[in-house]
């Protein structure tokens, strides 16, 4: 302030001064500053109270950035933006109004846009006014999460929908002793997370897939969808009889084994419990193999997602002494009382 308050003075002495003098004046000062340029530092760090005084003079003659010399013009421009932004941003300062809405309150709404993505600002504002929550419609606008072309649908809440009408198929690889490749052809019931078919082949043509899912659904028990991924010997023959016998084939995304994660953890239990401890011979004892295991998926193991129950439901025993019964020579056992 003392800085600007001098500057005030000298101009009102200007007043008082001849032109010649002012000119020489204006020679001295630009000596001795280019003079004092010369030593001081590269970099200057100017006050606040100097800028502001830069941004002054800018604003009411712009050609004055021709006759600054210890800061680029450049800057002084930059000084002025960020002035005149400082400035509004003081002007639309709020000034009362509404309260803003507490942090639990706008949590809350953009959970409720996340997981409803069918729901608009009117639906989520009607819901908030059941819980007694009075905020305005536009205030829940503002909180929503953007869509940003978000599907409507995800294959999570698509296949919770069709639980019952869905079934998935697989194939896995199983190596034998002769150093050889069998593949595993596995097909699983979402509703219960039952093991309703198994196969064993050297070759997995389209055709070969297509007489199993043929002999997996006989009559009136084929379900409504079938996810796959997209091996191509799911395509052809087998695509054909699929849709042949009234089912929808639902490929998964390339390179997106999660959107069929009931049949990969279905794999990933055969292996983990199975096949990793055993060594197949050819592609008959692996069926005798898999046989036995189908037999503990579907009736003895129990599965955290179906309330620790099996596929084929099991009864809870009271009475009587608990023995054990080995499955896959001892590999696994059930228990029982008799």
């Amino acid at each position: 302030m003392i800085a600007i308050a001098f500057l005030f003075i000298c101009m009102l002495c200007d007043c008082f001064k001849s032109r010649r003098r002012l000119e020489t004046e204006i020679l001295v000062l630009r000596h001795q500053l280019n003079v004092l340029q010369q030593r001081a530092p590269r970099r200057l760090h100017l006050r606040w109270a100097d800028r502001a005084l830069f941004i002054w003079l800018y604003r009411r003659c712009p050609r004055i950035l021709d006759a600054v010399t210890i800061v680029r013009p450049e800057t002084v421009v930059r000084w002025h933006r960020m002035g005149f932004a400082a400035y509004w941003r003081w002007k639309s300062r709020p000034r009362g109004g509404r309260p803003r809405i507490g942090k639990e309150v706008r949590d809350l709404i953009r959970r409720m846009s996340i997981e409803n993505p069918l729901w608009g600002a009117p639906k989520i504002h009607g819901e908030l006014l059941k819980l007694a929550i009075d905020v305005a419609q536009s205030t829940v606008s503002i909180y929503m999460v953007p869509r940003q072309g978000r599907p409507l649908q995800t294959w999570k809440i698509f296949l919770r929908n069709h639980v019952e009408e869905i079934a998935s198929i697989d194939l896995f690889v199983v190596p034998t002793i002769a150093f050889r490749q069998l593949f595993a052809f596995l097909v699983l019931g979402h509703r219960r997370r039952q093991l309703l078919w198994y196969a064993v082949t050297q070759n997995p043509t389209a055709e070969w897939l297509a007489r199993q899912i043929t002999e997996a659904f006989p009559w009136e028990t084929a379900p409504k969808y079938l996810i796959c991924d997209n091996d191509r010997a799911f395509g052809g023959a087998f695509k054909a009889r699929v849709r042949a016998m009234g089912i929808r084939d639902r490929p998964t995304s390339f390179r997106s084994p999660w959107q069929n994660g009931y049949a990969e953890r279905l794999i990933r239990s055969v292996r983990h419990e199975c096949t990793d401890h055993l060594i197949a011979f050819n592609a008959e004892h692996l069926r005798r193999i898999l046989a036995k295991y189908a037999i503990y998926y579907n009736e003895v193991r129990t599965h955290v997602s179906l309330g620790k129950d099996a596929p084929c439901r099991r009864s809870i025993e009271r009475f009587g002494d608990v023995v054990a019964h080995p499955i896959l020579g001892g590999l696994h056992h059930r228990y029982a009382r008799i």
